[in-house]
């Protein structure tokens, strides 16, 4: 049992980070982002090619992710959804749009790096053994305790800082905050960009211990989507909440259920859809309409 709650932990926190980056786009701009995972993939890459290729350090690989992926999310902000955005009369406009990227991304990638699973060396050896209850490598303890620390900085930034109250001005009620002085333009594109990071970020970290590879991006954003319709969509602590929710449930699931073979996600789906006919704007949304 040990086992299987400190496993479900530590895919939380990996999970929480992309949630996070998802709902928080969404919050922002009402904008389900398809290309969410794409971006994740993209920043696996970026750490992946700064580290093996440039023989960089790892920390250094992830910091450079996160940089690309704040200017690529700052980039389709401002030229494709900010338009779509101001000059559609239908939101499935940015939907068909946040599809199309996530292709585009897809075929990027597929030019640059091909199909095969990249990875970088360990960055940390050995093995943590407590009375042989609890067993996890040390680098996924680091890279799980990076992942909480990004998360504690994130929601400290969007507590305390001018930019995250802003932010959050503009969740809470776009017209009374632009009536406040908030300009929703620039902090749309400061929300979109801060998400796209968040993906990079969880993406340089996990090429440490699952490796990247091109068809991970559509998985991604389907555990994103996950994730915040159990939290509740566009809610940060529900995010929070959904990816470690789906954490645990993974990890009891792939231990409990392995000798039925993979039937894990058949399982976890199956709650997932009664948990939102019973309650659909997720545990800490708020109704709808």
């Amino acid at each position: 049992m040990e086992q299987i709650i400190v496993n479900g932990l530590y895919l939380g926190t990996q999970y929480a980070l992309i949630a996070l980056g998802l709902t928080l786009i969404f919050s922002l701009m009402n904008v389900l982002n398809f290309a969410h995972g794409q971006m994740y993939v993209l920043g696996g890459f970026v750490t992946y090619t700064a580290v093996v290729q440039f023989q960089l350090p790892f920390l250094v690989g992830v910091f450079l992710s996160a940089a690309v992926l704040a200017v690529v999310g700052a980039l389709i902000e401002k030229f494709l959804f900010r338009p779509v955005i101001k000059k559609s009369l239908r939101e499935e406009s940015t939907m068909l749009l946040a599809a199309g990227i996530a292709f585009f991304l897809d075929a990027i990638l597929l030019l640059l790096f091909g199909e095969k699973q990249r990875g970088v060396p360990k960055i940390i050896d050995g093995v943590l053994n407590w009375d042989f209850i609890i067993v996890m490598p040390y680098d996924r303890i680091a890279i799980g305790c990076l992942a909480i620390l990004m998360i504690v900085v994130f929601i400290l930034y969007m507590q305390y800082s001018r930019t995250g109250r802003a932010m959050r001005a503009l969740a809470q009620d776009k017209v009374a905050a632009t009536l406040m002085g908030v300009n929703v333009d620039r902090y749309s594109m400061i929300g979109f960009a801060l998400g796209a990071t968040l993906a990079g970020l969880v993406g340089g970290l996990l090429v440490a211990i699952t490796g990247i590879n091109l068809g991970m991006g559509g998985p991604a954003s389907i555990k994103a989507f996950m994730m915040i319709m159990i939290g509740g969509a566009g809610v940060i602590s529900g995010a929070i909440a959904g990816g470690f929710i789906l954490g645990m449930m993974e990890s009891v699931g792939l231990t409990v259920l392995a000798e039925y073979g993979d039937i894990t996600y058949l399982v976890i789906f199956a709650s997932l859809m009664v948990f939102l006919a019973i309650r659909p704007q997720g545990l800490m949304g708020k109704p709808w309409g």
